[in-house]
């Protein structure tokens, strides 16, 4: 089956942001942009743009062979970055975890849903971890407002889907009843260190950081409860879809001296 150029990775928890040691699902979205040096731009808004988060994808994803930025809503007067314009010309879109609710909220004031959307559809990979992993379905189970329950999310992606699925069971709990009500669609739970790989807007695979990290479909049995049937994952080696090979490590070297300002494009 041909692959759909349209890629997005849902983790249901771990990456940079939760400081996962193991690096394997953070390299695996610059592995899937299928680009030797690609432009990846990191989205804090969940989190209220906390310096923390950007700090840590820096220390991440600048030793490695990609043009890393972050892209700050709560500061666009500092930045003096066009949202639009920035987003459209990346390889990969990462979001971080936090308020789904007010991280929508926010991305509709400035048309930052509107161009996620364009960005992907003309090939960019989105990825998110937590909320920035639930946020591209129809639905997921949020805590902004204390008590997990549902919120919409975008609609990229057809179902729902919940995370941190090994440590939070109020929000397992509130995920059942919700798609057993109909109040969420069918959907995915992800634990901590679980993905779901998607090509355009069909489950390609999930993959995990993790051995024991699981994925599990969760359905309405129709009798006011659920059906849940855990899928097949790959565990990804640490070090899977971005091995540093000669020219890569002088790409790297290349990019530090731009970063330090010590050259430039021609």
């Amino acid at each position: 089956m041909p692959t759909d150029r349209r890629r997005i990775l849902a983790m249901g928890g771990g990456g940079f942001t939760m400081g996962e040691r193991n690096p394997a699902l953070d390299r695996h979205v610059l592995a899937l942009t299928g680009k030797p040096i690609p432009k990846v731009c990191f989205i804090p808004t969940a989190s209220g743009d906390t310096r923390e988060q950007a700090l840590r994808f820096e220390e991440r994803f600048g030793t490695w062979p990609c043009e890393p930025s972050v892209l700050s809503l709560f500061h666009l007067a500092e930045s003096r970055l066009d949202p639009t314009r920035h987003l459209l010309a990346q390889d990969a879109i990462y979001v971080g975890g936090g308020s789904m609710r007010n991280m929508l909220a926010v991305w509709r004031a400035h048309a930052v849903d509107r161009a996620i959307r364009a960005a992907w559809e003309q090939g960019a990979v989105l990825a998110g971890v937590s909320a920035g992993g639930m946020c591209w379905f129809e639905g997921g189970i949020s805590r902004s407002g204390g008590a997990p329950e549902p919120v919409s999310g975008l609609g990229l992606l057809a179902g729902s889907l919940s995370v941190h699925l090994d440590g939070e069971s109020e929000r397992l709990l509130a995920y059942r009843r919700a798609v057993a009500s109909g109040k969420l669609p069918a959907g995915y739970a992800a634990d901590d260190g679980a993905a779901l790989v998607f090509d355009g807007t069909r489950v390609e695979e999930c993959v995990t950081s993790r051995p024991e990290a699981r994925v599990v479909q969760v359905s309405p049995d129709g009798r006011g409860g659920v059906v849940e049937r855990q899928l097949p994952v790959r565990l990804l080696a640490a070090g899977e879809g971005h091995r540093r090979r000669r020219a890569e490590t002088y790409a790297v070297s290349e990019l530090r001296a731009l970063r330090a300002g010590r050259n430039r494009w021609d």
